[in-house]
Parts: C-alpha cells; sequence; structure tokens
C-alpha cells in the first residue's frame, strides 16, 4: 500500500503511567521531588570530584561521567512526564518524540557500556594494583570513555533511523510514559520485523556484554579478595566493589526484563513498572549509593565544605 493511503501520525498521545484523575498530583509532587533530587546529587557528584584534588583519578572520573549520564537520562524523561502530569491532553509531537527516543536510546546505551568500564577499573585496581597506574592512564581513560559515548551514538542512530522508517498510522495513542521502543514498535502500520531484529540484537550486545565483562570482572575480583589474608583488607577491597554491585543489579535487571524479550510477550504495565526503575530510580540512586557508602567522597566532601567556610 503506497504512503498516500495513510492518514500519518503526526502527533502522539502519552497515556502515561495512570489514567486515573486523582493520582495526576500526587505523582507530580512524588517525580517533581525525584528528579530535583536526582539534578542535585548528580551536578553535585560531579562539582565535588571536579574542585577535590583527592578524587582525581579513574575510578571517580568514571564515576563523574557516569552521574553525567544520569543527569541527562533523567532529564530527557522526567520533565516531559511533569509536563503531562499537569495537562489535560498528553500529545508529544512526532519530531520531539523521535528527539526523546534518540537521546533515551544514547544515554541508556552509554551507562551499560559505563558501568562495565567501571567493573574493568574495579578489576584492574584490586586484581593488578602495581599495574594499575600504568594501564588506567589518562590516555586510557579518555579513550574507554569515549569508546561508551560512541557505542551510544551508533546505538541511538540505529535504533532512531529505523524507527523513522516506520508508518504510524491512525492509532496515536502511546502506552507509556515516554517514547520507549516497544510501545512504539506496537503502534506501528507497517512491518516492525526489521527492528524487532536490530532491537534484540543491539539489546544483547548492550546488555549481555557489559554484563559478561561485569561477571568476569567480579569472579577474579572475589577470587583476589578471598586470598587477603587480613579481615580488614577483605572488607576495604569488598567495600569499594558492593556499591557497584547493587548499581549493576538495578539497572541490568530492569532493562533486561524489558528489552530480551519479544515485543509479542511482553507486558506493557509490567514494561512501565521496570522502565520506572531503570529511567528515574536508577539516576536518583547511582549517586546516592556512591557517595554514602564511599569513605573518600564524604572527606572529600567535608574538606569542600571546610575550605569554603575558612574562605
Amino acid at each position: 500500500m503506497e504512503k498516500g493511503n495513510y492518514s500519518l501520525v503526526t502527533e502522539f498521545i502519552l497515556i502515561g503511567l495512570t489514567d486515573q484523575p486523582e493520582l495526576q498530583l500526587p505523582l507530580f509532587l512524588l517525580f517533581l521531588g525525584i528528579h530535583v533530587v536526582t539534578v542535585v546529587w548528580n551536578l553535585g557528584m560531579i562539582i565535588l570530584i571536579k574542585l577535590s584534588s583527592h578524587l582525581h583519578t579513574p575510578m571517580y572520573y568514571f564515576l563523574c561521567s557516569l552521574s553525567f549520564i544520569d543527569l541527562c537520562q533523567s532529564t530527557v524523561i522526567i520533565p516531559k512526564m511533569l509536563v503531562n502530569f499537569s495537562s489535560e491532553k498528553n500529545t508529544i509531537s512526532y519530531p520531539d518524540c523521535m528527539a526523546q527516543f534518540y537521546f533515551f536510546v544514547f544515554f541508556a546505551i552509554s551507562e551499560c557500556q559505563m558501568l562495565a568500564v567501571m567493573a574493568y577499573d574495579r578489576y584492574v585496581a584490586i586484581c593488578r594494583p602495581l599495574l594499575y597506574s600504568l594501564i588506567m592512564s589518562f590516555q586510557m581513560c579518555s579513550w574507554l570513555v569515549g569508546g561508551v559515548y560512541a557505542l551510544g551514538l551508533i546505538g541511538a542512530t540505529v535504533h532512531t533511523g529505523c524507527m523513522i522508517r516506520l508508518l504510524f498510522c491512525e492509532e496515536n495513542a502511546i502506552n507509556h510514559y515516554f517514547c520507549d521502543l516497544l510501545p512504539l514498535l506496537k503502534l506501528s502500520c507497517s512491518s516492525t520485523y526489521v527492528n524487532e531484529v536490530v532491537a534484540l540484537v543491539f539489546s544483547a550486545f548492550n546488555i549481555l556484554f557489559p554484563t559478561l565483562t561485569i561477571i568476569c570482572s567480579y569472579v577474579f575480583i572475589i577470587a583476589s579478595i578471598l586470598k587477603i589474608q587480613s579481615t580488614e583488607g577483605r572488607s576495604k577491597a569488598f567495600s569499594t566493589c558492593s556499591s557497584h554491585i547493587a548499581a549493576v543489579g538495578v539497572f541490568f535487571g530492569s532493562t533486561a526484563f524489558i528489552y530480551l524479550q519479544p515485543s509479542s510477550v511482553s507486558s506493557t504495565d509490567q514494561g512501565k513498572v521496570s522502565s520506572v526503575f531503570y529511567t528515574i530510580i536508577v539516576p536518583l540512586l547511582n549517586p546516592l549509593i556512591y557517595s554514602l557508602r564511599n569513605k573518600d567522597v564524604k572527606i572529600a566532601f567535608r574538606k569542600e565544605i571546610d575550605r569554603r567556610k575558612f574562605q
């Protein structure tokens, strides 16, 4: 059928998390608070790492990049969500929807790969401590971070390119709170086979490959920790990894639940709940996890506060 026989969609309606009017205001206040805390914590983490020379190490260089990704990911999703909570008709134009989808994919892939890079950094620090400064040089760290963003750029460009080729007809209600992959595929009135294959391949690579990297890194890390004779040494080594393991578990668990299954068997309501975890909760929790369980961050924060008071 030719394109001219379709009434093509120029804007979408975002159904959101719920269609119950009495829940709109409480949800608006809840997610507004989450967004403010997310922005403050991630921006604060970035500023603290930049200002404190004590934190100018590869580990905190990667953590700074992770905070930047979380800050951007939250900003891509939540502001539009807040507007929808306060509007009677929750619409988004086709170009805005594609733009939101592009940046969402870019930052989601970047986060997956950044967590894998951080696991590799911990592996080198614990299993190859004498060679750490040589292996994790500034140039190597820059290349790793550049590679993370390059993979995100490639993935986002391919996904969005495949999405733009689809046709959307009269049906324009997206059963989600943002322009996500699977809800958009369900709306299309043209074949989505290519999109689903591309999504499965890229999801497998960007979820399974980082997961395998993280698992392999921690197998070697745990083996090295168990060889440490002192209990204090083991405890210190485990504490440097526990926050990263917690962040990895929440993020990869929720993303794998959605994107490593065919769209025909996935539940939209389950998808929305899981999406809340990796698009909203993870960017909120990451800086809290890494700061509350990290003595270096606490010490650097106190030093900066004391320095400001002295000035």
